[in-house]
């Protein structure tokens, strides 16, 4: 500021008067600030101004399992939208279902004193941000719960997307139904295996530990698996993928395979239906869950006070071909 105003000619107090947008500066004045303010190319610190004023820095921070994974990118895209309608930023990192690298990212945030925050939990211990949500910081949980606090929470029905798929297969004639799903301590990927088992109840199919897998997988573990229930006594003639991840590394093991199993996806993924045969999903909305669980948090950040909310968002089946194939 003492460079700002030797430049200009004028006192500090009218260089701040300036920056902070304060009455009482002619305008002549003024922008002869902010042009030396813009030949000397400094920048006003936001964080450092709102800290001092004791308000918010205008940043929310957002911990992912990985930002590079499309359903993670909706998720991102809609918080962004919902944030920038609050005058906030958003700041994001990949825990890569590292449980440290969560803390290690959350607690990062905190120091820099993010506003609130929302947290796709790695692990199930979170009692190293009681502090700072009993220091009054939201924070808001999304398509997993927290392990050992109680706090707001943003999910899709996992279980009932699976017996819908079950129900699905199960209509078009298949009763051996195999269910690859992910690391079975992942919240998602166990209750998507407990909605496969109901799924098979319902069904009237009798549920068959042969034909389950639980990861995490790569190809080469999944083309083991097929190779495996595809030689079992009764094979399986139909698959559940528990997560686009594991349907699209299906996809490619099968790729120019002439029988294939029939097959329906848990998440949607980009050009599902452009491939032969099309992909059936169990769809959900990521943008739907980045949204309510940044209204959530910014209702918390108005002042909401109400206890916390468990928020359970609808899925829907998708029928495009590779779930409508009959046993062969």
């Amino acid at each position: 500021m003492s460079d700002v105003a030797r430049l200009a000619g004028v006192s500090i107090k009218t260089v701040s008067r300036v920056v902070n947008d304060e009455p009482g500066v002619h305008p002549a004045t003024a922008e002869r600030v902010l042009a030396a303010i813009d030949q000397l190319g400094f920048r006003r610190n936001l964080g450092a101004r709102n800290l001092r004023r004791g308000s918010s820095t205008g940043t929310i921070g957002m911990v992912l399992e990985d930002v590079g994974n499309p359903f993670y990118s909706g998720i991102t895209r809609a918080v962004e939208e919902v944030a920038r309608q609050y005058g906030r930023q958003v700041l994001t990192g990949s825990s890569d279902e590292d449980p440290s690298r969560e803390r290690e990212l959350a607690l990062e945030f905190c120091a820099r004193r993010v506003d609130g925050m929302l947290v796709v939990p790695a692990g199930m211990q979170h009692g190293y941000l009681v502090p700072e949500m009993r220091a009054g910081m939201p924070v808001v949980f999304l398509d997993r719960p927290a392990g050992d606090v109680v706090a707001d929470t943003v999910l899709v029905d996992n279980i009932g997307g699976t017996v819908l798929a079950v129900r699905h297969l199960a209509a078009h004639g298949h009763t051996r139904i195999a269910f690859l799903g992910d690391a079975p301590d992942i919240f998602t990927a166990n209750e998507r295996l407990r909605g496969f088992r109901e799924g098979c109840v319902r069904a009237g199919i009798r549920y068959d530990e042969d034909l389950v897998a639980m990861g995490p997988h790569d190809e080469r573990g999944i083309a083991e698996v097929l190779r495996r229930i595809a030689e079992h006594r009764q094979p399986a003639t139909a698959v559940v993928a528990g997560n686009n991840r594991i349907t699209v590394h299906l996809l490619r093991v099968l790729a120019g395979r002439p029988h294939r199993p029939a097959l329906v996806g848990f998440d949607d993924f980009e050009l599902a239906d452009l491939l032969d045969p099309p992909v059936t999903v169990i769809a959900h909305d990521a943008s739907a869950i980045g949204k309510a669980a940044a209204e959530l948090l910014f209702s918390r950040l108005d002042g909401d006070t109400s206890p916390p909310r468990r928020v359970v968002l609808p899925v829907r089946l998708v029928p495009r071909g590779s779930g409508e194939m009959r046993p062969s």
